[in-house]
């Protein structure tokens, strides 16, 4: 629980590298996620090429962090691999939700970078990946060593929850 309520956007890394086990555990944590029906639509892509992180940086206007990185982990889906019609953004979201919270917990920092639905963004990061044009990507990951900290911060508003009805 403590990395659902202290896990912060961490934008600054120093350079220190991070080592492959710990990419493979927020990989696995990825993949350990629910999916509609279990169709698990997603690929996985490790980045630690200084060049592809600043080709990133060059398409993606929020990605700056990709700079100091020492990784970055785009999730794709592939719609060949979709069993209900929908539901591939939200089993993403629920992968890269989960991967996230392992940066946390193994002591990394990490920023969650959006690029679907953005069309553009989305051929643009598929070139750089070379991955085939059915993939798409969804998400990038950047990860690294933190070198900024951040308090926690409690997003409860009690006017948003409704109880029974409106």
């Amino acid at each position: 629980m403590d990395a659902i309520f202290n896990r912060r956007s961490i934008r600054r890394y120093t350079d220190q590298p991070v080592d492959r086990e710990e990419i493979e555990k927020i990989i696995k944590a990825g993949m350990a996620a629910p999916s509609a029906t279990n169709q698990q639509p997603w690929h996985f892509f490790v980045l630690t090429d200084r060049e592809k992180l600043l080709d990133i940086t060059a398409v993606h206007p929020h990605s700056n962090m990709l700079k100091e990185a020492a990784a970055a982990i785009v999730v794709c889906f592939d719609p060949l691999l979709e069993n209900i019609k929908g539901y591939l953004p939200q089993d993403c979201a629920a992968a890269t939700q989960n991967m996230i919270l392992m940066i946390d917990e193994l002591g990394l920092g990490g920023v969650w970078l959006g690029v679907h639905p953005n069309k553009q963004r989305e051929e643009e990061v598929r070139k750089i990946l070379g991955c085939p044009g059915d993939i798409v990507p969804f998400s990038i990951i950047s990860l690294g060593h933190p070198a900024e900290t951040k308090p926690p911060n409690d997003r409860y508003h009690s006017d948003r929850v409704h109880w029974e009805s409106w």
